[in-house]
């Protein structure tokens, strides 16, 4: 289980790197009741929606990055949203060499 933890701005944060089984994604268009369409890096098209755990740790607007964990029945088509990046989390991921939707 991940811990999660808000930083103001100024502070650093450990990158949060997808592990086996998560993808990173890219928000589409907002459903409404914390569901999300997310653009994932597979190529695939995710109904994704926030844990009711992290429902208050951050907030997702259109065209955020965020990391998705598949559900594991319905994996293709749903999922959940564990992390949000921010702007300089997505040049770091992209220079590592991570593939990025857009």
């Amino acid at each position: 289980m991940r811990k999660y933890k808000k930083y103001t701005e100024g502070q650093t944060h450990k990158l949060m790197l997808p592990r086996s089984g998560e993808v990173v994604g890219v928000v589409v268009k907002a459903l409404g009741a914390s569901n999300f369409m997310i653009g994932c890096s597979d190529g695939k098209e995710r109904t994704c929606s926030i844990p009711g755990r992290l429902r208050r740790a951050f907030w997702v607007k259109e065209r955020d990055m965020v990391l998705v964990k598949p559900w594991v029945v319905q994996g293709d088509e749903r999922g959940d949203i564990i992390w949000r990046y921010s702007l300089m989390d997505r040049d770091t991921l992209m220079a590592k060499g991570y593939n990025i939707p857009r």
